[in-house]
């Protein structure tokens, strides 16, 4: 349940300028997966919407520093995608980054970087997760908890620890010896309480709040 943010500019000019195209056409591909229409008159999607950013915003100020210029804080994303889809959920997220940036928990400079590790990425690969689980057809609903909320958790925690873990040896700050040592060896300890938090509020909904789950269609599960 715990990721990596930049709380000092650690990348180059080249990585930074890299990072903030990838962070540009992903926001754009976000912004074309909304049904902005449905969020104007749907009030209970509202609800979810600005409730996620509000609550991921308080919980992204809880953080503690590890090594200059990183801190781990609790993650959250995954549940969030499920909630509201990953276009949505990206705008959210984005939303609670603005609080930590308010707040001054991170630099507005590394907006882009840490947009893309902490809010995108992990947006993506749960939704991509759920794709894989949809096109495999399971017939117990038990597999939409399992896969899409603990496994993809984990799995997005991973893949945005990796994507840190690289952009931070590219850029020449830590020596990749340093980060499998200090960092990359304890990536499943993160992995699996991230995985329990978010599985355990995405059943949660599924048994009391089924409607919340957009991304929850209950007609194949039976």
């Amino acid at each position: 349940m715990i990721t990596m943010g930049m709380t000092d500019n650690l990348l180059s000019t080249g990585q930074w300028l890299v990072t903030f195209a990838l962070f540009l056409v992903i926001l754009v591909q976000a912004a074309r997966a909304v049904r902005w229409r449905a969020l104007r008159f749907d009030n209970p999607l509202q609800h979810s919407f600005f409730g996620a950013a509000v609550v991921l915003g308080f919980l992204w100020q809880m953080r503690a520093g590890i090594y200059p210029g990183l801190a781990i804080h609790i993650f959250g994303m995954t549940a969030a995608t499920l909630i509201l889809g990953w276009g949505l959920a990206v705008f959210a997220g984005l939303l609670a980054l603005m609080l930590t940036v308010v707040t001054g928990r991170e630099p507005v400079i590394m907006f882009a970087a840490n947009g893309l590790i902490t809010v995108m990425v992990p947006a993506l690969v749960t939704h991509f997760i759920m794709l894989w689980e949809k096109h495999q057809n399971f017939g117990n609903f038990f597999a939409y908890i399992f896969f899409c909320g603990f496994f993809g958790a984990g799995i997005s925690v991973a893949a945005s620890g990796l994507l840190m873990c690289i952009m931070l040896w590219l850029s020449g700050v830590y020596e990749f010896s340093e980060l499998v040592h200090d960092y990359l060896r304890y990536l499943p300890l993160f992995m699996l309480p991230e995985g329990f938090v978010n599985g355990v509020v995405v059943t949660g909904l599924m048994v009391f709040h089924p409607d919340r789950l957009t991304t929850l269609d209950q007609r194949r599960y039976h």
